[in-house]
């Protein structure tokens, strides 16, 4: 398990280091561009690292490649998540590059702003 400090600044490597498809998703949702919320990137919360985070809503976004497929460690960090008040968004990368604009409705959705 990480230590605050290694978290921090494991958390300031992967902002620096973005995937091609986290790279597209930021441009979407940075700058309070998407419906007015403020989401940050590559967040600790707890024991874990969040891609995407809207505080205000309690949501947490992540985009995931194959070596996510069928993760025993991603269903225990999702409850985590949940138990701890987060809802919980998880979206394939393929998802992200072949169908953006469903992604950013089911986001919206969740945020209720559609």
């Amino acid at each position: 398990m990480l230590r605050d400090g290694q978290k921090t600044n494991l958390a300031r490597q992967l902002r620096a280091e973005l995937t091609d498809c986290e790279r597209i998703l930021w441009r979407e949702l940075r700058s309070r561009r998407f419906a007015g919320r403020k989401f940050r990137r590559q967040v600790p919360i707890g024991p874990y690292i969040a891609d995407f985070v809207c505080l205000d809503a309690k949501l947490v976004i992540e985009l995931d490649g194959g070596q996510h497929s069928e993760s025993a460690r991603d269903e225990i960090r999702d409850a985590y998540l949940k138990s701890a008040g987060w809802t919980v968004l998880r979206f394939w990368n393929n998802d992200m590059l072949r169908n953006r604009e469903g992604v950013l409705t089911v986001i919206s959705h969740t945020l209720g702003t559609v």
